[in-house]
């Protein structure tokens, strides 16, 4: 499980500042609500595996994306 201290490190990758929750298995972002998936202890922050918020169909939904705080390079 991720501890503590390393959770108290971390921030949102999207937008950089965000504090991150503990859900299970995932890191959750507090703002906009993706999904980080914590596999053999290490969280996967990788935005492009980043699973979704309900509603949300694509990064650019995201509200961190909406309000300008976040960017994502869509090819």
């Amino acid at each position: 499980m991720v501890s503590e201290d390393l959770l108290a490190l971390l921030v949102c990758p999207m937008d950089q500042k965000s504090a991150l929750r503990r859900e299970g298995d995932a890191l959750v972002c507090t703002r906009c609500g993706p999904r980080f998936a914590i596999k053999d202890d290490i969280p996967n922050m990788l935005i492009e595996e980043a699973e979704l918020p309900p509603g949300c169909p694509a990064l650019t939904d995201l509200e961190c994306v909406r309000s300008g705080d976040a960017r994502v390079d869509v090819p």
